[in-house]
């Protein structure tokens, strides 16, 4: 299964429809080093030889902790390898998450980022949005799409968006590609101490009749209470994990979904990467709902 974004471009990029997300290689509250440094690397390069050609990161991961994995664990990047990074957000030394999002902020990031990953040109970049606040929508793209023309960036992208952002987003420029988060037991916004987080069920078809990967973050972690009976059960009759089903029901709900579970475990890894062999039938997904 394979997820073109950015279709209707110039330049346009076909990646495998699994995904990996590397948030959680980072230490405790996203913060600091890996607890373990030699597994966090074994992860990085076990997703891309299985066939995972879509890795996400932001250089306020860590911070900076991510994107120096993957560029100790990667680097020289294989051909087929599409790395997408986010700005838009720092981090304090209180671990809270801020906006930096001024044109200048943008840039800062945009080069750090360059300068990290030990790229030329970023493939894809997520413009994070952290709620309303003093900078517009228009002069944040702006700033981006004028990196774009430089060449520094080739496509952008959206994260965190409610409808009516993405569909102002999508008056202002080319849109590559929405990352919300979005799970089979958490669809719409979900609060959290950071700030509320809009859901993927909000954008999805808006999105679809674009053409335009959503990418589901936090598809794991928040997801999947005890009490989820129906999960439960699909699972057992998979010979399947809940976490496994949930991957799978993403796969399922559109092809137009590009999930990017991420773990610190290598078993866990192994384990995700299994949910996109899972089958679901159309009364699976009746069933689920």
């Amino acid at each position: 299964m394979t997820i073109t974004i950015a279709q209707h471009s110039a330049h346009p990029l076909t990646v495998n429809r699994f995904g990996y997300g590397t948030m959680r290689l980072t230490g405790p509250e996203v913060w600091g080093e890996p607890a373990n440094r030699a597994e966090a690397l074994e992860i990085l390069r076990t997703a891309v030889q299985s066939g995972v050609n879509f890795l996400d990161t932001a250089d306020y991961y860590g911070e900076d902790v991510t994107n120096r994995l993957l560029a100790e664990a990667l680097h020289p990047y294989p051909a087929d390898l599409v790395i997408c990074t986010k700005v838009g957000a720092t981090r304090r030394p209180d671990k809270s998450w801020v906006p930096f999002n001024t044109p200048e902020n943008l840039r800062t990031s945009i080069e750090n980022n360059l300068r990290t990953l030990r790229q030329e040109q970023i493939q894809l970049v997520h413009l994070r949005l952290m709620g309303p606040g003093p900078v517009p929508l228009a002069e944040q793209l702006g700033a981006l799409f004028e990196m774009q023309r430089e060449g520094k960036i080739l496509h952008v992208g959206l994260s965190n968006v409610t409808r009516a952002e993405l569909e102002a987003g999508l008056q202002l420029g080319p849109i590559a590609t929405v990352e919300n988060m979005y799970s089979y037991a958490q669809r719409t916004t979900v609060s959290l101490p950071h700030g509320a987080n809009p859901g993927g069920e909000e954008v999805l078809d808006l999105c679809e009749q674009h053409g335009i990967p959503l990418i589901p973050f936090f598809s794991l972690l928040h997801a999947l209470p005890k009490q989820l009976d129906k999960i439960a059960e699909v699972a057992r009759q998979y010979h399947a994990t809940p976490a496994q089903i949930n991957l799978a029901w993403l796969l399922h709900k559109s092809p137009w979904i590009l999930p990017i579970p991420g773990t610190s475990s290598l078993a866990h890894l192994r384990e995700n990467l299994a949910a996109a062999s899972i089958k679901l039938t159309a009364a699976d997904m009746a069933y689920l709902g």
